[in-house]
């Protein structure tokens, strides 16, 4: 209505406000036969809630002691879970679609949980985020070794599943070839986003880990803090041998917490290549899923920001 009374157009208007030129018509028409009161927004109130805003509060720390603790088999919440407990606790019953537009309100969304062991010390894996780490930062720049994070995964022909688009009604086929033959890779990340890896075509063994030692000695620096899990082919006589023949002055070892995979940055490498570089890929054998590896690495080596998101999503800025 302002602009119209300094005298722009109806279509000046409409392309100021991201509008149709009709809808502008329909404006001035509705202005000029009843005022601003014709032109306001007057939503409908709708049915009133059945629950007081004081009870939807409620909910999410309802929900937050888990579903078996209402009697329900596994920690899974569904919109009939949830409208069973909105019954049991305010005697109101809601159908499991209006559950989910509430749930939408509460900020609730459908994920897929995090898997955890159950032999997880969450106080030790605090502690070692809070304190741990920044100690190793701080032994790292004193001493001039470069950290390296470093995990160990496994590469098989059965493709990483991930949602694709399709005619509706139809669902589509990945035609996988099914075996056990896989890749064994183990891989080392640094926080400047530097990315070391050996792969191979049998399971990883301590002489492994000591050859990747040597690659990290040889590519990465001269002076290593090297922080990993404590994996048998960590722990082995190789590595044991190694590391007596005067290399701890080069190369210092550190052990994650056990059960802690979310503290390994070289974790979200795994995640990056299974789900996002190599998502649904089919290859008929070894050869072809070795190729793809390594074009799949050679994509992640170009995005050292990517390599170094790892660090954050880890919790360890």
């Amino acid at each position: 209505m302002e602009l119209t009374t300094q005298g722009w157009p109806p279509h000046a208007i409409a392309t100021a406000l991201g509008v149709t030129v009709a809808a502008v018509s329909k404006w001035l028409t509705a202005w000029r036969r009843g005022g601003l009161d014709a032109v306001r927004s007057h939503p409908s109130p709708g049915r009133p809630s059945r629950l007081a805003p004081e009870q939807k509060r409620l909910i999410p720390d309802f929900l937050s002691h888990g579903a078996e603790a209402y009697g329900f088999r596994g920690e899974v919440w569904t919109c009939a879970r949830i409208a069973k407990v909105i019954e049991w606790e305010f005697g109101i019953r809601y159908d499991k679609g209006h559950v989910s537009r509430l749930m939408k309100q509460l900020q609730w969304t459908p994920q897929v949980p995090i898997t955890q062991a159950l032999q997880r010390n969450e106080l030790e894996i605090a502690a070692w985020r809070q304190k741990v780490w920044p100690e190793l930062r701080r032994m790292a720049r004193r001493q001039h070794r470069t950290l390296v994070f470093v995990d160990e995964s496994g590469f098989y022909l059965l493709p990483g599943v991930v949602k694709t688009y399709g005619p509706r009604g139809t669902r589509p086929i990945l035609k996988e070839w099914q075996s056990r033959d896989h890749l064994s890779a183990m891989s080392g990340v640094t926080a400047q986003g530097r990315l070391y890896t050996l792969v191979r075509q049998t399971s990883l063994t301590g002489a492994d880990s000591v050859q990747f030692l040597e690659h990290l000695l040889r590519q990465a620096a001269r002076r290593l803090l090297v922080i990993w899990d404590g994996s048998p082919i960590h722990r082995g006589p190789d590595v044991r041998e190694f590391l007596a023949n005067d290399r701890t002055r080069k190369i210092h070892l550190e052990q994650l917490p056990p059960y802690a995979p979310d503290l390994n940055p070289d974790e979200g490498l795994w995640q990056q290549l299974k789900h996002v570089e190599m998502r649904n890929l089919v290859c008929l054998d070894l050869e072809e899923l070795h190729l793809q590896y390594h074009l799949a690495i050679g994509r992640v080596r170009q995005k050292s920001h990517l390599i170094q998101s790892f660090f954050f999503g880890a919790g360890l800025d």
